[in-house]
């Protein structure tokens, strides 16, 4: 493989990784491997620490490809906490509310995911790397600041009901560049009269590219010496 002209690796992103953490450390991989110091390494699509699955990482003169990738479908599968709230809408931090979940049922789940088919708008989390006056509203949110995020227009194309309990689902996403999935966990909580979080987030495609066609981080140095 020709990584300093360009190469796009498949990747499943491993649990409390940062994205810039796989970047980073296939740039280090790479360079160490090809007697290089520099290479142009990206990624096209972020994910949170906490959650998993397709990475698409670009080499070289592919990382002209990266905007394009960005732009396409992604598959998420989501499983949510319901009857409790957290600040960061997933398990970075603790839970600072709980309601009530005995009233949710199955058919009221699946109406209510209906209703996120479909353009709409989302106000994304105050954990998340939008900037506010030049700065992270993560950094802010995490320095005990106010974070106030204007919503933006995405599309969800597809949602559907995985699992069901009085108290967790399991949902497929299909949805549009930009979408925040922890943000969606807190809308569906809200509009079920409960609050929600997220507990696992896997993607599973990015257009065309599908979780099973990803490597592991660990068989990275297969690749980089063959």
């Amino acid at each position: 493989m020709d990584f300093i002209s360009g190469e796009i690796i498949y990747i499943d992103k491993p649990l409390n990784w940062t994205s810039f953490d796989l970047v980073r450390k296939l740039r280090s991989k790479l360079c160490r491997g090809l007697n290089i110091k520099k290479l142009k390494v990206g990624h096209a699509g972020t994910l949170d620490p906490l959650a998993t699955g397709v990475m698409i990482i670009c080499t070289g003169k592919k990382t002209k490809l990266i905007e394009t990738f960005q732009y396409q479908g992604k598959e998420y599968v989501a499983t949510i906490k319901l009857g409790a709230t957290t600040p960061s809408f997933d398990l970075e931090t603790e839970v600072d509310k709980t309601f009530p979940t005995a009233h949710i049922t199955k058919e009221l789940v699946e109406e209510t995911l209906k209703s996120f088919v479909g353009r709409i708008e989302q106000i994304p989390p105050a954990y998340s790397a939008c900037k506010v006056n030049g700065e992270r509203a993560y950094n802010l949110a995490r320095n005990g600041e106010e974070v106030e995020l204007k919503p933006k227009v995405l599309v969800i194309d597809e949602i559907e009901l995985l699992d069901f309990a009085k108290d967790s689902i399991k949902i497929r996403v299909v949805c549009s560049k930009g979408t925040y999935i922890r943000a969606l966990a807190r809308d569906i909580g809200e509009a079920l009269q409960s609050g929600g979080h997220l507990t696992a987030l896997i993607r599973t495609r990015i257009g065309e590219v599908t979780l099973d066609q990803c490597m592991k981080a660990e068989d990275i140095d297969n690749i980089i010496y063959q």
